[in-house]
């Protein structure tokens, strides 16, 4: 018998089989830092880069969809991946999750994120939608064990309360930050009744803290909400980018309550001043009008008696026309109506001789007959 008889020996596959088994059961994920180098995207899909320090380089594998924005070489990156040992590329690690680590490479990925987003029309002032003031209800995505919360809640009810609010617990930092709020803006979009205004919030904190607000699915979520945004991160001299995509920013969360809603106290003095001066406006236009009332009375007066003597003077015209017109009055002139068959004659040639004719006078009437109807005025 040999003594290498009972040596184990494997063949490739089993052995690369095995490895895989132990690792996945030893180390199923890790997490490793180091700086990015030999970045590449293959086919528009494939995401392709070692992380190295001072001595190793590691091997890393996934998808553009791991990605939180434009990446260079150089930048410090913590990955979250699963080691494997593929059958033929050898091993690698396979990404699960890339976050941006350092200062310097947290802002840098926020440049270039944001000169990409930017390039889209993202931020566009022209595309930034004005706010309910005050809103109905309110869709809040933070951490309710966050002081930003607090603040928040009690900043709205001190100024105006009665708000319906809807809140949505998500962490606010680390590497389940972005989806959660990402998945909160989302489900606020699809409720039955959206609310009239979503805010997203937290307190200030480091570069890496507030990271999880200028990562670009963030970014895209609140930019593409159908109800109108306000962040407030409450930092002091980076604007993170969902804000820069939100509808409005607000500098703190008790900033972003401010700008909400009115502060009642100054809301009922204003109504207190606008009573006040309704109430000398109402007797300013009742005074003005008693005034033009009475001028209105005197007026008519005037007027009532300027048409008594107008009427007056017409009746006396027309007295004065009936009586000219008046056959009476004519009687009394000394002429006379002659009528013959009922019918008053007025030509000598309506006449013949013989024709029965009365003759009306002031003090009664005459017959006579025709007797001669020759004669004219000019004989």
């Amino acid at each position: 018998m040999s003594p290498h008889d009972d040596e184990l020996i494997f063949s490739v596959s089993e052995f690369v089989a095995l490895c895989n088994q132990t690792l996945e059961y030893a180390y199923p994920n890790v997490k490793i830092r180091g700086e990015l180098a030999n970045f590449r995207v293959s086919k528009n899909r494939w995401v392709y880069f070692d992380l190295k320090d001072e001595e190793s380089t590691v091997r890393f594998f996934g998808t553009i969809y791991q990605l939180p924005g434009p990446l260079e070489d150089g930048m410090l990156l913590a990955v979250v991946g699963a080691p494997r040992l593929h059958p033929q590329y050898g091993f690698s690690v396979t990404v699960q999750h890339i976050r941006p680590v350092g200062e310097g490479s947290i802002k840098k990925a926020a440049m270039l994120l944001q000169a990409k987003l930017e390039a889209e029309g993202l931020f566009d002032p022209a595309r930034k939608r004005s706010l309910p003031y005050p809103p109905r209800s309110i869709g809040l995505v933070t951490s309710a064990e966050s002081a930003a919360y607090r603040d928040f809640i009690k900043v709205l009810g001190a100024r105006w309360g009665g708000m319906d609010i809807t809140l949505v617990n998500v962490q606010v930092q680390g590497e389940m930050a972005p989806v959660q709020v990402t998945q909160a803006i989302e489900r606020l979009n699809q409720l039955a009744t959206p609310p009239d205004v979503l805010v997203v919030t937290r307190g200030g904190g480091s570069a890496e803290d507030l990271q999880a607000f200028s990562t670009e699915q963030v970014a895209r979520a609140v930019a593409t909400s159908r109800i109108p945004t306000i962040v407030a991160i409450g930092h002091e001299v980076d604007i993170s980018l969902a804000e820069l995509a939100a509808d409005r920013r607000a500098s703190t969360p008790s900033n972003a309550a401010e700008l909400l809603v009115p502060d009642r106290k100054a809301v009922r003095a204003q109504l207190k001043s606008n009573v006040l001066h309704l109430g000398r406006a109402a007797e300013q236009v009742v005074a003005l009008a008693r005034k033009q009332a009475a001028l209105g009375v005197q007026n008519l007066g005037v007027g009532v008696a300027q048409a008594v003597r107008q009427a007056k003077q017409s009746l006396v015209l027309r007295q004065q026309l009936l009586q000219a017109f008046d056959p009476q009055a004519a009687l009394q002139r000394g002429y006379a109506l002659v009528r013959t068959q009922g019918r008053v004659v007025r030509r000598r040639h309506d006449l013949q001789v013989g024709d029965k004719i009365r003759l009306q006078f002031v003090d009664g009437i005459a017959g006579a007959t025709v007797t001669d109807n020759t004669m004219s005025t000019d004989d």
